[in-house]
């Protein structure tokens, strides 16, 4: 696991809250999100020595679950929380996968242009303010390889109702239905039309799926 260099940013955890990391997975497992996880992996439409990236990894079930079912590909993770990645290296060692992990932000993600074929994204973009979506999907843009894609799951809110941590709430405002694809053409994709999935607990998550101009 690599640290970069890059300015330190405040980030909000996976849970909202660091002393919560211990409910993450517990939270996955019984969310449904795995079958959300399954639906990206197959509209990545993955082949051998594809290099894919998982911005905001967490603890990486997307990525053991990609790692499951392609065996042929180069995975890599990026996240601000060192303790997820502590959690996500020790499971691909029992899975035996092979994956990079580093430190660093979704606005500054610590790789090369043009480096991957595919960036995925989980339920992570609530997480940022308005302008570091922006920032995140312009990085996601600079590190995919032209033709390249990008699939990312993330909450669909349908009113101003929703309770929990105070920025993630904030946050959500940005996820009016139809909000983030329109965010994503924005910042030079091409997207096809959002589906939409339930989750067992935070209501409808929208899987965009977005290829570079």
């Amino acid at each position: 696991m690599a640290e970069t260099s890059s300015q330190e940013r405040d980030y909000l955890p996976g849970m909202g809250k660091h002393y919560l990391l211990p409910l993450y997975d517990v939270v996955h497992r019984v969310s449904g999100l795995s079958a959300v996880h399954q639906e990206m992996i197959t509209a990545a439409g993955l082949r051998a020595g594809h290099r894919v990236l998982d911005v905001g990894c967490g603890t990486g079930n997307l990525l053991r679950a990609t790692g499951k079912r392609h065996r042929d590909v180069e995975l890599f993770g990026v996240d601000p929380d060192l303790k997820m990645l502590a959690r996500a290296e020790r499971k691909f060692r029992r899975g035996g996968l092979t994956v990079r992990l580093d430190r660093g932000f979704a606005q500054e993600l610590p790789h090369p242009d043009d480096s991957f074929d595919r960036v995925f994204s989980s339920l992570m973009l609530h997480h940022l303010d308005s302008a570091s979506k922006d920032e995140m999907l312009a990085e996601v843009r600079r590190v995919l390889k032209p033709g390249g894609l990008l699939v990312l799951a993330d909450a669909v809110l349908h009113d101003h109702g929703h309770h929990g941590h105070r920025k993630m709430k904030e946050h959500l405002l940005d996820n009016v239905d139809g909000a983030v694809a329109k965010r994503i053409v924005a910042a030079g994709f091409t997207a096809e039309p959002t589906r939409r999935r339930k989750l067992r607990m935070f209501g409808e998550v929208g899987i965009e799926v977005a290829t570079v101009h």
